[in-house]
């Protein structure tokens, strides 16, 4: 074959392999498409050595081998999640299964506490570089401080915005930091 016809199928079947392993990573597939991979290697082994004349599909080559070569180490980064179970849309899958079968955990019950927990060192921390950045002492900026303040604002925004879905953020007006509310949006 000349390889104007096996760049062609190249393209063709990296596309291919490309749309296999996003099924295989959505569940749609059992199994991952290591034969169609094989192939696909195979191909650009037998030109990987050899001088293409034609600039048009030199450059095309090496762009697909560059591709494939991105979509492997992407490959790989989810195939490691996978098995460590830290993969999202698998851990979405497994849930649907526990939750169909009836193991659902009771994780949600703890999940809002941590993430307010979360949630007030993260300010509390923005809060403290505010103040650095505007040379402003950091001594009385505590947890119990920034939790008693959100505490005392919290009725008057949830009255205000509509919602008691909303979070804080840091922001400097005036050369001073202050906390402003706005809606949570997921």
């Amino acid at each position: 074959m000349a390889i104007a016809d096996d760049v062609v199928k190249l393209d063709q079947m990296l596309s291919e392999l490309i749309l296999k392993y996003e099924q295989y990573f959505i569940g749609l597939e059992k199994r991952e498409p290591l034969t169609l991979l094989a192939d696909v290697q195979k191909m650009v082994r037998r030109y990987t050595g050899v001088p293409i004349n034609n600039t048009m599909y030199k450059h095309r080559f090496t762009m697909l081998v560059a591709r494939l070569n991105t979509y492997r180490e992407h490959w790989n980064r989810i195939l490691k999640l996978m098995e460590e179970g830290r993969y999202s849309r698998d851990r979405f899958i497994s849930d649907l299964h526990l939750r169909n079968h009836g193991k659902v955990e009771k994780k949600t019950s703890e999940q809002p506490a941590n993430s307010r927990v979360g949630e007030l060192d993260r300010i509390v921390h923005e809060f403290r570089e505010a103040r650095r950045a505007c040379n402003l002492p950091t001594d009385k900026i505590t947890h119990d401080f920034i939790a008693a303040t959100i505490e005392k604002k919290r009725p008057i925004l949830a009255e205000k915005l509509g919602t008691d879905n909303f979070s804080f953020k840091v922001v400097i007006e005036d050369g001073k930091p202050k906390l402003k509310a706005g809606i949570r949006k997921h």
